[in-house]
């Protein structure tokens, strides 16, 4: 419910109509042979109305912090001028920490990111394998320890990230996350599980859309931002979880545009790409990449591997916002 806006109460007449004290005894006076006498008001009555009292707080207040130094006022007798301005400015900047832009763009982003998770029998692939001792050693257990998992139970087949762009669930994701995959579940923010299916897919990007049959009371979508200004240097965060840890910020800058990047196994090449330094790893496909302003750029969805560690040189790749929005239907630009 909007509540009406609240004002403080001040005199309806001016100071200077109830002084000095000679015209109020002689207005009593005149009045002496009249039936009715008005009220007189003292000094003190008059010195505590509450516009009076407001105003006398907030000029101790500001007296007050002039003392202390946290306002920095011009000398008597000059004007403000824009070197007082710009000397205030720098001691709060010198005496105060700010979060850095990647935190609080990671602040803004985070209610719209999940944790995906794709669920089937136990798979033998290289890429398989290298994601299993990446979640085994996220839970502090060696690199190679056996599944828990009874055989022909599910296992965890696919983990990574996926953004929130419509607040009815509509959920952004990398295809080959949720590839194959007998069951999907997803993870709020609030930490709420909920099954997901897919509802369309992009393989030509990657990308493929899913829809959550539960949902938060308060679900907030990503904002999207056009890459169609996007330079080299502009800086980045890519979010996610990677081996399922999360989730998890890193920074870095664009460090180049319309890349192309090919499988290590050559079956699928990509292209018009966003290359980042972002560190990223197994998990963070899906995620969003981001500017400082909390918006999404893109979907982070391959990371360059010259060996067959599958781990983090400093290449990463996204594909850009508006065709990752066009697999969803809306294009948004």
């Amino acid at each position: 419910m909007r509540r009406p806006a609240f004002y403080s109460r001040s005199p309806r007449e001016p100071r200077d109509a109830a002084e000095p004290g000679a015209t109020i005894a002689q207005n009593a006076s005149d009045a002496s042979d009249t039936t009715q006498t008005q009220p007189v008001q003292t000094a003190a009555a008059q010195r505590w109305q509450p516009g009076r009292r407001s105003f006398a707080l907030l000029v101790a207040l500001v007296v007050g912090m002039g003392a202390t130094g946290a306002v920095m006022w011009p000398k008597a007798g000059r004007q403000l001028t824009q070197k007082d301005i710009d000397q205030a400015v720098l001691r709060t900047l010198h005496t105060t920490t700010l979060p850095s832009p990647a935190a609080k763009a990671a602040e803004i982003i985070r209610p719209s990111v999940v944790r995906v998770v794709g669920y089937g029998t136990e798979k033998t692939t290289p890429e398989a394998k290298v994601e299993k001792r990446g979640r085994n050693l996220a839970k502090g257990r060696p690199a190679e320890a056996p599944a828990d998992e009874a055989p022909g139970q599910q296992v965890e087949r696919g983990v990574g990230t996926g953004v929130v762009i419509v607040d009815k669930g509509v959920i952004l994701t990398n295809l080959h996350v949720v590839a194959g995959s007998e069951t999907i579940k997803v993870t709020f923010f609030d930490g709420l599980e909920s099954p997901a299916t897919i509802t369309g897919v992009q393989p030509e990007n990657d990308l493929a859309v899913l829809q959550a049959q539960k949902l938060p009371d308060d679900l907030i979508p990503a904002t999207m931002r056009s890459t169609a200004d996007l330079q080299p240097g502009d800086q980045v965060a890519a979010v996610g979880f990677p081996f399922g840890i999360g989730p998890s910020v890193s920074a870095g800058v664009v460090s180049g545009l319309n890349r192309s990047f090919r499988s290590p196994e050559g079956k699928q090449e990509l292209g018009n790409l966003i290359q980042f330094d972002a560190a990223a790893n197994p998990g963070n496909s899906g995620g969003p990449l981001i500017n400082m302003d909390g918006e999404v750029l893109g979907i982070v969805t391959a990371i360059l591997n010259p060996t067959q560690q599958r781990t983090f040189i400093g290449i990463g790749f996204a594909v850009p916002i508006e065709n990752a929005a066009s697999a969803a239907g809306s294009p948004p630009f």
